[in-house]
Order: C-alpha cells, then sequence, then structure tokens
C-alpha cells in the first residue's frame, strides 16, 4: 500500500494539473470500490473549480469551490493517471473519470479496488470516520519529541508495530518505518515505551529525514505505484535496510564479522535491520 510519499508525491501530481480547474465531466464506471461510491459525488463535482489540496496521512483531499472535499485513497493498488485529452478507449479498471475545461483526463484505475472515495464537507474533514482517529502529521510541527514519547508511554508492543498505529502517527508504513528505526538506531524489536528521552530524540529527526528524502525522489515503486504523469517513484534505490536481507548496511561496510541486515516478521510484516547498530 502506499505510504505517505508516494501519497504526497501523487498529491503534488494532481495539484499541478487540476488546481484552479473546473470539472467539466464527471463520471463513475462502477457502483463501488472498498465501499459504495456517494450518491451525490457526480452532481457534487460536475461543473465544481478545484481550488485546494491536502493530504492527511494517507488520504488526499480535494477542495472544491462548493464548499466540499473529495476523499480518495489510493488502496493497495490504485493510481491516478493523468492524460492531455480523453483515451480512445477507457482504461481497464478505471472507475472514476475527472475531465477539466482543458480537456485533461483524470482516471482512478484500481485493479484490486480497495482504493475509496467519499465526501466530506471541507469544513468538518477532520471529523470523517477515515481521519477522525489519526495522530499527528510527521511532517508538521505538531510532532515532537515529547509528542511521540507520550503517544508511546505504557506501549508493551514493538517500536515497529506502535509506529505503524496511525492513532500514534498519520501516513507511516512498513518501508519507512524500517528506514527510520535504522537511521536512528533503534530495534525493531524494541519495546515502544522504552523509546524516550535520547532515543526519541533521534527517532523523530530519523522520520522526517526518511520521509522528506523519500518525497523529494518522487516516493517509492512497489508493484502497482506510479506518480499521476506515469514515471516511477525511485526512493527503492536509496533504501538503507529495506529489502537487503544478507547485505551489509553503509556502517557495517568495513567491520569483520557482520552478518549484515535481517530480516523478520512482525505482525505478518517484513522488517529490516541492522543487529549490529541498532538495539
Amino acid at each position: 500500500m502506499p505510504e505517505l510519499p508516494e501519497v504526497e508525491t501523487v498529491m503534488r501530481g494532481l495539484a499541478a494539473k487540476l488546481l484552479g480547474r473546473r470539472l467539466t465531466h464527471v463520471a463513475v464506471n462502477r457502483a463501488d470500490m472498498r465501499w459504495p461510491f456517494p450518491a451525490s459525488l457526480v452532481p457534487t463535482m460536475t461543473g465544481a473549480r478545484v481550488i485546494s489540496f491536502r493530504r492527511r496521512g494517507k488520504y488526499i483531499l480535494m477542495r472544491l469551490d462548493g464548499g466540499m472535499s473529495v476523499l480518495l485513497h489510493l488502496g493497495m493498488s490504485g493510481r491516478m493517471v493523468l492524460s492531455p485529452a480523453r483515451p480512445n478507449r477507457a482504461p481497464l479498471h478505471e472507475h472514476l473519470v475527472l475531465e477539466t475545461e482543458e480537456g485533461t483526463h483524470l482516471g482512478f484505475v484500481d485493479p484490486r479496488r480497495f482504493g475509496a472515495i467519499d465526501l466530506v464537507p471541507t469544513n468538518a474533514e477532520d471529523t470523517h470516520r477515515l481521519l477522525a482517529g489519526l495522530g499527528p502529521e510527521p511532517l508538521g510541527d505538531g510532532f515532537t519529541p515529547a509528542v511521540l514519547d507520550a503517544a508511546l508511554a505504557g506501549r508493551h508492543t514493538p517500536i515497529k508495530a506502535a509506529l505503524l498505529d496511525q492513532r500514534v502517527v498519520a501516513g507511516l508504513g512498513n518501508i519507512y518505518v524500517s528506514e527510520a528505526l535504522f537511521r536512528a538506531r533503534l530495534s525493531p524489536r524494541r519495546l515502544a515505551y522504552t523509546v524516550h528521552g535520547a532515543r526519541v530524540l533521534r527517532l523523530v529527526p530519523a522520520i522526517h529525514a526518511t520521509l522528506t528524502e523519500a518525497i523529494a525522489a518522487g516516493g517509492s515503486s512497489l508493484r502497482d505505484y506510479v506518480q499521476p504523469d506515469g514515471e516511477l517513484g525511485y526512493f527503492q534505490h536509496a533504501w538503507k535496510v529495506y529489502g537487503r536481507e544478507g547485505e551489509r548496511c553503509e556502517a557495517c561496510i568495513g567491520p569483520p564479522g557482520c552478518a549484515g541486515i535481517r530480516r523478520l516478521v512482525q505482525s505478518g510484516r517484513s522488517s529490516f535491520y541492522c543487529p549490529r547498530l541498532q538495539r
């Protein structure tokens, strides 16, 4: 599933093509994806002008001039595909179609249909059932060592699992938690409540740096993920531990006797870490 950097990259791509544009044609090609499309989706969007975008965790909010926001979630295989004109043949698995007055065509393509689309009043976005319980944005001013320290206090789950809990911090996923824990020199096995003091002071900037670099690189390409213009993200070429089982990490190139990066399964997901550095 796309994580925060991928979602941020998609949102920026959409904003570049749709911001300030009027939607002259809106169509849905099936009744539902993960959930049914709102009955008012087409009439609400048709004729509306896109005035701004916002990302909340792994969700995109496209705000319209009528006071409503379209909530978009890419799911596991969803992607937003932009083209300068309506294609001669509708792409396979294109479930939502938007066209602007300039003729730009946007299709929400999702073969597995785990994506979602909903409507919410712009002034009540944070009360939507999918957003109401989210934790702070990891790139926002509200995500500080003190805030994370308080959220982890008393948690006896591994720090990896705690950071994947969207109530603790919004938008983090498996890849970037592994990468951030490596930067912070923290083992994914370490219990969350022990990550305080100097440890949490290392972890917060590590999360920030990991996400910032990934966004700058356009996100990571995994299976179906592409940017709106079709370009693949390439942060995976800068992964320090994820997917590199058996290799030596950047800090263990020299020391003899290093067994390399290890993989372990936590809650059904792969964690990658350097046992020599991460404690």
